[in-house]
């Protein structure tokens, strides 16, 4: 593959890339790569696609109309058919001969047959070698300015839906942010209080027991007689239910408390699961992007415009 360079500015030459792709002929030659993938590669990313068939015929072998059929199944609308060399094809009478055979073997395929089949006549002039053959070569310069034209068109106003699309992603982005705070908010809340509960039944089961076991001095020493009676007062509605269970349950109902405590303490941890948040530096990257989609990019659409309408009036009037 070779890539040639043209530095002018005529005919929007700046805005066109041609890809021109090797001649296709039958039989045993062999390409150091795929070229029918490739060739369908290029096709799919190209906005259009010439097929040019010369009055020699060779464009007419199977494996190119193969191809150009397989092509037209998916770009159909891309597809431009064109007679080129047509200065070669001596009079007008070989011409049309040349230009009916090449629909007849059109024809022939299914997806190639087709109403208004239309294949226009190009050829490179030669000075000092005129021809009474017509050259439509201008026709082809137009639907490339046609498709460049449609082309801008389509790529400004698709520049306004895809900043729409982006300040709606980071949007829903953002909302989804806050609903995974407020969840972590109440899974940290519900983790808390189950939480809580697992631990508190094992305490209050130590505090009946150290208020059972100690002796009143030894309680008042470290509490002091009103905070000793303060304790035994709030732990007196406890004592009276572990009193009221008999000897032989005990340890049943002591292992029924450390049982629960323990359920508490696993419900809680599920619970407490948190959902992955923004952090504030990832949150003010994505509301400064939203912001500069909005404000300044999809304002440069509206400049942009301006300018191409400018451009093609001042074309059309030159």
């Amino acid at each position: 593959m070779c890539t040639e360079i043209s530095t002018s500015k005529q005919k929007k030459f700046s805005l066109v890339t041609f890809v021109d792709t090797p001649g296709l002929v039958d039989g045993d030659m062999k390409y150091p790569f795929d070229v029918n993938q490739s060739i369908e590669w290029l096709g799919d990313l190209a906005d259009l696609i010439f097929v040019f068939f010369d009055p020699i015929g060779q464009a007419l072998c199977k494996r190119t109309l193969n191809l150009v059929e397989k092509l037209n199944q998916t770009h159909a609308d891309r597809i431009r058919f064109y007679l080129s060399k047509a200065d070669e094809a001596g009079h007008e009478s070989d011409r049309q001969r040349v230009m009916m055979q090449i629909v007849q073997e059109l024809c022939k395929r299914p997806g190639l047959n087709k109403t208004g089949f239309d294949m226009p006549t190009i050829y490179i002039p030669t000075s000092g070698k005129p021809s009474r053959c017509v050259n439509q070569i201008e026709e082809v310069c137009k639907d490339i300015e046609k498709t460049i034209n449609q082309t801008i068109q389509n790529t400004l106003n698709s520049l306004e839906k895809d900043c729409e699309s982006i300040a709606r992603i980071v949007t829903d982005k953002l909302h989804k942010d806050n609903e995974s705070v407020s969840y972590n908010f109440g899974a940290r809340t519900k983790g808390v209080c189950y939480g809580s509960m697992g631990f508190l039944l094992p305490f209050i089961l130590i505090l009946n027991y150290l208020a059972s076991s100690a002796s009143d001095q030894s309680l008042q020493s470290i509490l002091g007689k009103s905070g000793s009676e303060t304790f035994k007062l709030y732990l007196r509605p406890l004592e009276k239910m572990w009193q009221m269970v008999p000897n032989q349950y005990h340890l049943y109902v002591l292992a029924t408390f450390l049982l629960l405590a323990l359920i508490f303490l696993i419900i809680g941890k599920l619970k407490s699961r948190l959902r992955p948040t923004l952090s504030r530096k990832q949150r003010k990257a994505l509301e400064e992007n939203r912001e500069f989609v909005q404000n300044f990019v999809r304002k440069k659409k509206q400049t942009l415009y301006s300018q191409y309408l400018q451009q093609s009036v001042a074309e059309h009037d030159l």
